[in-house]
């Protein structure tokens, strides 16, 4: 006889991905994927989008060395020319940030190095063509009976987009 069917609820996608892309953070010196993704939460707007982890190389062990000692990690940041000269003097400043962000002194210095980012760079949102004078009634009349003001207004605005989208 066949087992009875188990619904399975939903996971996060993130619970999915995450052990797939550690495995290749693993290759690159990161234990987890925590300081890729939240990395422009580290460095701010300026930096965002123009600077990227690529490796973090630790020291080998000294013998002798007690177990919980663990020397800082060396930080290798792709980025631009123009981006690398302004990154070299707020250094002490990101270093802090990522240490703060790890709760140790992880990270000792960064190696600044200019190559290409492995990221693409968002496009531009695009701008809905206004309606014409029938789909604008259309729409008007579609959401005439809505009372809450918020709500149509978001109607309005989802609306406008999709119409604007036909044609």
């Amino acid at each position: 006889m066949a087992k009875p069917f188990k619904r399975r609820e939903g996971r996060p996608l993130a619970d999915l991905i995450g052990p797939a892309i550690e495995a290749a953070c693993r290759k690159r010196g990161f234990a987890t994927a925590d300081l890729i993704a939240n990395w422009p939460d580290i460095v701010g707007d300026r930096y965002a989008e123009t600077t990227q982890p690529d490796t973090l190389s630790w020291p080998r062990r000294r013998e002798g060395a007690s177990d919980g000692a663990v020397e800082p990690a060396t930080l290798v940041v792709r980025t631009d020319g123009p981006t690398g000269l302004y990154l070299a003097h707020e250094l002490p400043q990101v270093v802090e940030r990522i240490n703060m962000f790890f709760g140790w002194a992880a990270v000792g210095r960064i190696k600044i190095v200019q190559k290409p980012l492995t990221r693409k760079k968002r496009r531009a949102p695009t701008v809905p063509r206004p309606l014409d004078a029938a789909e604008q009634a259309r729409l008007d009349g579609t959401i005439a009976g809505v009372e809450n003001e918020k709500l149509h207004d978001a109607l309005a605005r989802l609306g406008r987009a999709v119409l604007s989208k036909r044609g």
